[in-house]
C-alpha cells in the first residue's frame, strides 16, 4: 500500500512534466517545419519606386518625431512664448533675406534672367532700406518674393528625382535634394557666421512650422504618408513654378463618365442637321410677334385692373367726404341749440 501510494505519488508529479516536455518538443518540431517551408517559400515584397527605402524611412521618420517632440517642441514654444511678435517677424525677415542670394544665383542657373533681376533688387532694397532685412520693404514696393534652389536647378538640368528619403534632423528629401542642400548650405552666409546664428535659424524655422506640424499630428491617419506625398508635391509645384505639368486624369475621368452614361459625342455631332436660315428668320418674326400680342393683352388686363382700382378708390373718397359733410351738419344744429 505504501509502495502504491509513493508510485502514484510519482505518477501525479511526472506526468504533468512528460506532458509538458512533449507540447515544448512538438512545438519546437512545429516551429522547424514552419522554418523550413518559409525559407522554401518566394515571399515577393512590392516595393514603391518613389519611396522603396520606406522602412527605413519610416524609423527615421519616428526619431525625428520623438526628437521633435521632446526637444525642439518645447524650446520653440518658449521662444514664441518669450519674444514678441515684431521680433519673430524681424529675425523671419532677416534669414529670408539672406536666402535671396541662393535664389538669385539660381535664378541665373535657370536661365531666368528676368526674375533674377528682380530677385536682386529684392535683396538690395531689404538689405539698405529694410535695415539689413530685418523689414521687408520690397514686398510693399511690390518686388515680388520667389522660391529657387539648386535642387530646382538640377530639375531644370534634367537631374532625375531620386527615390525619397528621410533625412536625421533634417527631415524629408530626395536623391536630387541632397547635393541641392549641400550648395544651398555653402552660399548661405549664414553657415560662416557661426553656431549661435544657425541654432536661432533652426529655431525660427522650427518655430514657423508649429502649425503645420501640429496639423499633420492632429489630422492625418498616418503621419508619414501625409508628409512625404505633401512634400512630393511641394517639390513639384516649386520646380514648375506654380504651373504643373497637365494630366489626363480628367480627360479620362470624362471618357469613363460618357461611356457610363452611353453618350457618343461624335454620333451626337452627326445627328445634327444643317438648318435653313429663312425658316430660322421666320420662327423669329413669330415668336416676336406672339411676344408683342402678349405683352399688348397684359397692358390691356393692367389698365382694366388699374381703372377698377381708381374707382373704388374715388367711391372711397366720395363717402368720405359724404361722412364729412353730415358731421358738419350735425355740428352746426347743436351750435344753434346751444345759442337759444
Amino acid at each position: 500500500m505504501l509502495i502504491f501510494s509513493k508510485q502514484k505519488g510519482l505518477a501525479s508529479f511526472f506526468a504533468p512534466l512528460f506532458i509538458l516536455l512533449t507540447l515544448l518538443l512538438s512545438g519546437c518540431a512545429s516551429n522547424e517545419v514552419v522554418t523550413a517551408e518559409a525559407e522554401d517559400l518566394e515571399v515577393e515584397v512590392e516595393v514603391s519606386e518613389i519611396d522603396p527605402y520606406e522602412g527605413f524611412n519610416r524609423k527615421v521618420f519616428v526619431f525625428n518625431d520623438t526628437l521633435d517632440t521632446y526637444v525642439a517642441a518645447p524650446i520653440s514654444d518658449a521662444y514664441l512664448w518669450v519674444a514678441p511678435e515684431f521680433v519673430q517677424s524681424g529675425i523671419t525677415n532677416f534669414f529670408s533675406n539672406l536666402k535671396d542670394i541662393n535664389v538669385v544665383l539660381n535664378d541665373m542657373m535657370q536661365g531666368k534672367l528676368a526674375q533674377g533681376a528682380e530677385d536682386s533688387g529684392r535683396f538690395a532694397v531689404n538689405s539698405t532700406i529694410g535695415l539689413l532685412g530685418l523689414f521687408d520693404v520690397a514686398t510693399e514696393l511690390g518686388l515680388e518674393k520667389h522660391d529657387e534652389d539648386f535642387a530646382q536647378t538640377l530639375a531644370v538640368w534634367g537631374v532625375p528625382q531620386g527615390p525619397y528619403l528621410v533625412l536625421p534632423l533634417l527631415g524629408p528629401a530626395t536623391t536630387r535634394g541632397v547635393p541641392g542642400g549641400i550648395f544651398d548650405a555653402a552660399a548661405n552666409p549664414a553657415t560662416y557666421v557661426g553656431a549661435p546664428i544657425q541654432l536661432l535659424q533652426m529655431l525660427n524655422a522650427r518655430a514657423n512650422a508649429d502649425g503645420e506640424l501640429n496639423f499633420i499630428e492632429e489630422a492625418a491617419l498616418d503621419p508619414y504618408v501625409f508628409t512625404r506625398e505633401s512634400f512630393l508635391q511641394y517639390r513639384k509645384n516649386l520646380i514648375t513654378d506654380g504651373e504643373s505639368a497637365n494630366t489626363d486624369d480628367l480627360l479620362d475621368f470624362e471618357d469613363e463618365f460618357d461611356d457610363e452614361e452611353g453618350i457618343d459625342d461624335t454620333a451626337s455631332i452627326k445627328a445634327i442637321e444643317p438648318v435653313d436660315a429663312v425658316e430660322v428668320e421666320a420662327e423669329l418674326e413669330s415668336a416676336d410677334a406672339k411676344i408683342v400680342e402678349t405683352d399688348v393683352e397684359e397692358s390691356a388686363v393692367n389698365s382694366k385692373d388699374f381703372s377698377k382700382a381708381s374707382g373704388s378708390f374715388d367711391g372711397a373718397v366720395k363717402s368720405f367726404d359724404d361722412a364729412a359733410n353730415s358731421f358738419k351738419i350735425a355740428s352746426d344744429k347743436l351750435n344753434q341749440l346751444e345759442a337759444q
